[in-house]
């Protein structure tokens, strides 16, 4: 048994070598994510590092002719993405990643993740152009999803008001950053499409990084967004920020107020426009009725030339009648396109700045009136208590008592009052206070009422 062993067994540098190469062929090269600790800067330019999470770590060589950009600036602390080959050191039979490419941890996984996800997305037909809906001219009601509290809601309404203040908004508040926020923008997606109460929606955030806009990367929002049967408009961060939701949306707007801009009118260009409209219409009214005119005039005159007068009246008659109702036609279109203006106008004087103001002014005068009813009771209440006090007081004062003839007698040296006659004795000075005025009297005899 002892020769078979012996015959058999490897030595040490056998058997590194050989878990050197199951490590290297058995796994491929690969990324790793962890915290640089331990990190030694030898002379020869190596990197010579451990990389290790909150349970585990693992040994790691970064050669200088792999070294490239930034990387020489980590220090210790720094959470990383290592990409490289698990091997062993022959040597000391260290097993250790040899790295080949170092990168910050966190923005860089995002990315690929974002490349991923785009890739698959378009793979899949969610971003083109004939599967996207047209936003409506006009709408009745808009949606707005974001956060109720960001900037960019406020950004938001301030455009709607200014261009067509007409068109309500609704928001569907939901958080923009974070863990939560992805699930939360999904349900606010999905009862904007349930309740089916707007014609276009707005989905929209400010400016941050990759990390502060994740949420809008999300895989099932995407899908939500896709199969939404109300236009989408995507309007999250900066010009230069670009997320899947902007890429699978029916349009992507580079602001949230540029957004704003894309979905209503410009209400003073409506207005114009129907301006024109009636103008228009006038215009070609009076056109009709010169034309008919001539029409009637030129059957007048074949009928005076050639017919007998009964048909002459008759066609009189008819042509006055045609030019009643032409002309009760076109004051009925005037007076019904100038309600429509007006009705245009109130709902604009409604939302006016100036009436909200004047509104305000009147509720403010009322809490003016309301303040000084309440301060005249907080000052009015407080003396009457003060005076049925000051009355209770004087009732028991000990002052009232001397006011009846009674005296407090002290003792002159000490100035305490005197309650029995063993704390004074023949020959002491005593103080008497009356209602008005003091006594300064001797003791000649002391009686003692005990006895």
């Amino acid at each position: 048994m002892e020769n078979s062993g012996q015959a058999t067994a490897l030595s040490v540098s056998q058997l590194n070598r050989q878990a050197k190469a199951l490590l290297e062929n058995g796994l491929a090269r690969l990324w790793v994510q962890g915290e640089i600790s331990n990190l030694v800067r030898p002379a020869s330019g190596h990197l010579y590092f451990r990389l290790k999470d909150e349970s585990a770590q693992i040994a790691a060589a970064f050669f200088r002719n792999r070294q490239r950009g930034p990387t020489i600036n980590f220090k210790n602390g720094d959470h990383v993405l290592a990409f490289g080959q698990v091997s062993l050191y022959e040597a000391r039979g260290d097993y250790q990643l040899i790295v080949e490419q170092v990168e910050p941890a966190g923005e860089g996984v995002l990315k690929r993740r974002y490349e991923a996800l785009k890739k698959k997305l378009a793979d899949e037909g969610l971003f083109e152009e004939d599967r996207k809906q047209a936003i409506p001219e006009l709408p009745r009601r808009i949606g707005v999803i974001t956060s109720p509290s960001g900037a960019a809601v406020r950004d938001v309404l301030n455009i709607l008001g200014r261009r067509f203040p007409a068109v309500p908004v609704i928001i569907y508040p939901s958080a923009v950053q974070g863990d939560a926020a992805a699930p939360e923008l999904v349900a606010a997606l999905q009862t904007a499409v349930r309740r089916d109460e707007c014609d276009v929606i707005i989905l929209t955030r400010g400016g941050g990084s990759l990390e502060d806009l994740w949420a809008f990367n999300d895989e099932q929002l995407a899908r939500s967004i896709a199969e939404s049967p109300i236009p989408v408009v995507s309007a999250v961060g900066h010009e230069i920020d670009f997320t899947i939701a902007d890429f699978v949306a029916d349009i992507r707007a580079p602001t949230p107020s540029a957004a704003a801009e894309m979905v209503v009118p410009d209400s003073e260009e409506w207005l114009r426009a129907l301006d024109a409209l009636l103008t228009r219409i006038g215009r070609q009214g009076r056109r009709t009725l010169e034309d008919e005119g001539q029409t009637l005039d030129w059957l007048h005159r074949r009928l005076v030339a050639g017919s007998p007068a009964v048909r002459v009246a008759r066609q009189q008659d008819k042509l006055r009648e045609i030019r009643g109702r032409l002309s009760a036609v076109m004051r009925m279109e005037i007076h019904t396109n100038r309600s429509n203006l007006q009705s245009l106008g109130t709902a604009l004087l409604q939302v006016s700045p100036a009436v909200r103001v004047q509104q305000s002014i009147g509720r403010l005068a009322q809490l003016r009136q309301r303040l000084a009813a309440a301060g005249r009771r907080a000052v009015s209440e407080p003396g009457h208590s003060l005076q049925v006090a000051a009355r209770a007081l004087d009732a028991v004062s000990p002052l009232a008592t001397l006011d009846r003839g009674y005296a407090i007698v002290t003792d002159a040296a000490s100035g305490k009052a005197l309650m029995h006659v063993r704390n004074v004795k023949p020959g002491n000075d005593i103080r008497a206070r009356l209602a008005e005025g003091e006594l300064i009297a001797t003791i000649r005899e002391v009686i003692d009422a005990d006895k």
